[in-house]
């Protein structure tokens, strides 16, 4: 079970020093922004410094600061309504050119993507493509298009592929009564998560078909009980998550 940070901050307080209590009473009670602050920024809002916010994840039993702030970014996303990501964008962009900021923060993605992928994975995700009989591809939300992206340019390759659009549950399972072991279902799905797409995910390796998940993270729904997962960095650039990489 993936641990509650701001429980776990929130458990630890007379344990920890006065600086410290002053970063975790900062986050805990701004964790819409708090969470996408670098060290400095952090530092500036709670009257600390900068190392001291580096020595904070390093108590909490992070490697650094960085490993604390995707911790947090990963399991706040998930629970953001439309109203927190506003004002967590604001935070984010806080006056700079909004163009250039964007754009970077995408190809940062891009990169932390390039650098962290299991290569073993995806060359195991191309195996099972080309081996399928058939393929079942569904994404909901803001995945849908990227479901849409890839059902469209991997059908112009192996011309087996269906990519599920569905309106209702019962015409999920209608769609899917005549997959099985010879077949695969790629899931795709980032914050926030879509409870219809690990539903379909789940009936379809009840049926025998192999299960390529394409999320964030190893802490997302989608990714627990699949045969094969890839994971995409994805991080707020405004009220929506960017999906570059």
């Amino acid at each position: 079970m993936e641990r509650d940070y701001l429980k776990f901050m929130q458990e630890k307080m007379p344990e920890l020093s006065k600086s410290h209590k002053a970063i975790a009473s900062y986050i805990i009670d701004h964790p819409d922004t708090a969470a996408y602050f670098t060290a400095t920024k952090l530092g500036n809002a709670a009257g600390v410094s900068e190392s001291t916010v580096v020595r904070f994840a390093n108590e909490l039993g992070f490697k650094g600061f960085p490993e604390m702030q995707k911790a947090l970014s990963n399991q706040l996303r998930s629970r953001m309504n439309s109203v927190q990501r506003v004002a967590a964008a604001t935070s984010i962009m806080d006056g700079a050119d909004i163009l250039s900021k964007i754009m970077t923060r995408d190809m940062e993605r891009i990169k932390s993507t390039l650098d962290e992928v299991d290569r073993d994975a995806f060359y195991k995700t191309v195996e099972m493509l080309t081996n399928a009989k058939h393929i079942y591809i569904i994404g909901m939300r803001s995945a849908s298009m990227l479901a849409s992206f890839f059902a469209y340019n991997l059908n112009i390759i192996l011309n087996n592929v269906t990519l599920l659009d569905m309106t209702s549950k019962s015409d999920m399972f209608e769609r899917l009564m005549w997959i099985s072991e010879c077949d695969v279902f790629v899931g795709i799905s980032f914050p926030r998560y879509s409870k219809r797409t690990r539903n379909a995910m789940e009936f379809a390796g009840g049926r025998g078909a192999k299960i390529l998940a394409i999320t964030d993270s190893e802490s997302s729904p989608i990714a627990a009980n699949c045969d094969c997962a890839l994971f995409a960095k994805s991080d707020m650039a405004a009220f929506a998550d960017t999906l570059v990489a």
